[in-house]
């Protein structure tokens, strides 16, 4: 993406670290399968980033999967991802509405809700951006509440 990071990547991460965990394992059982979600800054289609997200194994990539076909495959605006990874915003009416195209099993389509994402505050989420903005992922956001409250 040429213009900036993009809150996604930050969910991406955190994901990848949900894996890791009893209830992420619990989770990719459930679920079992591996979905492709395409994110654009700001129109579907242009400037998009892809990841895998592959329930089977546990698994989030940048990119395309290689040698696995997809169940489904997702394409969304960045702000709109993060709304409906945080349950914001309801899948199913995003796509009613074209705010979320998606390609393959719809099945596999209606798996894909906001249970699959780490649970975590939307304020987090905002301070790990601002952080990885700048090269890190780190959440200095009680040091920055502090400094902001003794200034």
């Amino acid at each position: 993406m040429a213009g900036g990071q993009m809150k996604a990547k930050t969910l991406m991460e955190l994901m990848k670290q949900h894996f890791e965990t009893d209830e992420g394992k619990e989770l990719c059982k459930k679920v079992g399968l591996v979905y492709q979600i395409n994110i654009a800054p700001k129109k579907i289609g242009f400037d998009e980033v892809s990841y895998t997200v592959d329930l089977k194994k546990g698994v989030v990539t940048e990119g395309t999967s290689e040698g696995v076909k997809p169940d489904a495959t997702f394409s969304f605006k960045d702000d709109d991802f993060v709304k409906i990874a945080t349950g914001k915003m309801n899948p199913q009416i995003a796509f009613m509405r074209g705010i979320l195209k998606v390609k393959g099993s719809l099945s596999a389509a209606q798996k894909f809700t906001p249970d699959i994402f780490p649970k975590m505050p939307v304020s987090k989420l905002v301070d790990s951006v601002e952080v990885i903005f700048f090269g890190a992922l780190l959440d200095f956001s009680p040091l920055l509440r502090y400094v902001a409250t003794i200034s």
